[in-house]
């Protein structure tokens, strides 16, 4: 018995030192042109943080939006993706109300932008590039990936992100935003600002995930599900939705497995 428990100990051991020495982690990179230095807001938010597999070569990656209603919270680096031989990409951008929008959807878009041009030196894939956050994060994310004007302006085509994976993210304009412009919670906007806005045949393939439509923040699920039916109506091909029955707006750790299983499920139909 005490063989085996040594055995296990010392595999247990080999197996932590493992995780230590292959992954590592780059903290505060800056991620707008050097010139946005100047502004000390930029300088403080528009950061991020690089988690990534030193022995994996050409890596997935998922870049993750924190949430907080723009108006608080700050990056960091989920746990339950970690060692998962994926990189991991935590960003804090400008919040609201020292900024309005678009600023903060901007920096979603030089983050991303970021990543694009140089995951590749840390031994990244620039094709497995998948884009998530929760709440706030989650609207951000989409609306990267579907509004194709963010990512333009840094010479990027967004239909290069591998996969959309918002988690309980607004699909009509944000309620930041309304309240920026003086339009109460309750009135729903849909404008250049709500990803409904935005809905096309050739996005990125797109999974929404909610928590339980009844324990929710009111209406999540539905606008989701809207916009799950209006990019199937445009023809997109790859849209689909799933609801943690059980589960409120802080559904992130039963959620996590899903985001992980999607990033293998398109890297699976492409062969990679």
């Amino acid at each position: 018995m005490k063989k085996q428990l040594l055995l296990s100990l010392l595999i247990l051991g080999v197996a932590f030192a493992y995780a230590q020495e292959t992954y590592e982690t780059k903290s505060d990179i800056f991620y707008r042109s050097e010139q946005d230095k100047k502004d000390a807001y930029i300088d403080e938010r528009c950061r991020l943080d690089l988690y990534y597999p030193k022995s994996v070569e050409k890596f997935p990656t998922i870049v993750w939006f924190h949430g907080g209603g723009i108006t608080g919270g700050n990056k960091h680096l989920p746990e339950r993706l970690m060692n998962q031989e994926v990189a991991i990409v935590a960003v804090n951008y400008r919040l609201s109300p020292k900024v309005k929008a678009p600023a903060y959807i901007e920096d979603a878009a030089a983050a991303t932008a970021w990543v694009f041009n140089h995951i590749e030196e840390f031994g990244g894939d620039q094709d497995k590039i998948f884009v998530s956050g929760h709440s706030a994060g989650g609207y951000l994310a989409t609306m990267v990936g579907l509004d194709k004007s963010y990512l333009e302006k840094h010479d990027i085509d967004a239909n290069r992100i591998a996969g959309l994976i918002p988690f309980s993210g607004h699909t009509i304009t944000h309620f930041t935003i309304r309240g920026e412009r003086g339009i109460k919670g309750t009135q729903p906007i849909v404008d250049e600002y709500a990803p409904l806005f935005h809905v096309r045949k050739d996005a990125p393939p797109l999974l929404l995930i909610t928590g339980d439509r009844e324990l929710e923040m009111l209406g999540r699920y539905e606008e989701n599900a809207y916009l799950m039916r209006m990019m199937r109506v445009v023809g997109h091909q790859d849209t689909r939705l799933f609801e943690m029955d059980g589960y409120g707006h802080g559904m992130t750790e039963p959620a996590y497995p899903l985001l992980l299983n999607e990033v293998d499920r398109i890297l699976d139909s492409k062969g990679q």
